[in-house]
């Protein structure tokens, strides 16, 4: 990699790719969460979507990776404790391997389970394995676990972004909501 030049905020591509998937991804575990539980009626059209999201959500985070490694990003502040930097990299490190063994985990359960990941009717994803109810077990039950992971690790990550914002208000939340200082 090439020495990057040092900014303070991040470019309008990454901060749309980043809030647009933190709303897709909320949404998502949001619906998740709803038709785990639930019979309704909505149900079938909601996982479908359901899946066409997650798809969508993974090509976007192959798109964000991509986005990161070409793209510079501000430096943390120098004045941040070392014990804070590693938990905001091993807290960023958690939520790309969440995002990335989320989706994977839903279309191997739904492999598993025979069905097929239909992509907003455009086009189906091949199975991953022959349907197998104990895999489909495991992986119904890894995508669980994985939503709370990921879950947990989004509200670490917005209290860490308040904290800098309110508290240290230092220039890490500003980074991430516009491109330079706001007159005022």
């Amino acid at each position: 990699m090439t020495e990057r030049k040092a900014i303070k905020y991040y470019p309008t591509r990454s901060r749309l790719l980043h809030w647009s998937m933190a709303i897709l991804i909320i949404s998502m575990l949001l619906v998740g969460l709803s038709m785990v539980k639930s019979l309704a009626v909505w149900q079938p059209v909601a996982l479908s979507l359901h899946k066409s999201f997650g798809v969508l959500l993974l090509l976007l985070l192959v798109i964000r990776l991509v986005n990161k490694y070409l793209t510079p990003r501000p430096r943390l502040p120098k004045k941040m404790p070392d014990l804070q930097k590693r938990v905001a990299r091993l807290s960023h490190f958690t939520l790309y391997a969440a995002m990335l063994l989320m989706p994977l985990s839903g279309w191997l359960m739904q492999s598993a389970d025979g069905r097929s990941v239909n992509v907003f009717g455009w086009f189906t994803l091949p199975q991953l394995l022959d349907a197998n109810i104990k895999a489909y077990a495991i992986f119904r039950e890894l995508h669980a676990w994985i939503a709370w992971l990921l879950i947990l690790t989004i509200a670490l990550h917005v209290l860490g972004a308040l904290y800098h914002g309110l508290i240290r208000q230092d220039r890490v939340l500003a980074s991430m909501l516009y491109s330079k200082k706001p007159k005022g």
